[in-house]
């Protein structure tokens, strides 16, 4: 290390990070649709298949628009809103990237 640089100690890796190093793990998973396109908070997708949705009982079919999606931390999930159903997250398999 040279006295200019700033590492920071990881306590769940146990290493030395160098700043771009948490700054990538602060970012989090890179998160990809059914297709590899990259989705970003805002985003607005469509869905690939008809969804069972647990607890509303309510099936939302293929080419459904999900508007303004969140991005949740986890590689494979998006936070989304829907007429009807609260607290939505949909595995991001089963979504296409609205162009």
């Amino acid at each position: 290390m040279t006295s200019g640089d700033e590492y920071v100690y990881d306590e769940d890796s146990g290493e030395w990070l160098s700043p771009e190093d948490v700054a990538a793990k602060k970012k989090g998973p890179d998160v990809v649709d059914a297709v590899g396109n990259p989705l970003a908070d805002g985003d607005a997708v469509t869905l690939i298949k008809d969804l069972k949705v647990k607890g509303a009982g309510q099936t939302l079919k293929r080419g459904t628009l999900i508007k303004s999606i969140r991005l949740t931390g986890d590689a494979q999930e998006i936070d989304c809103k829907h007429e009807g159903i609260k607290g939505l997250v949909l595995r991001a398999e089963f979504v296409k990237k609205r162009s």
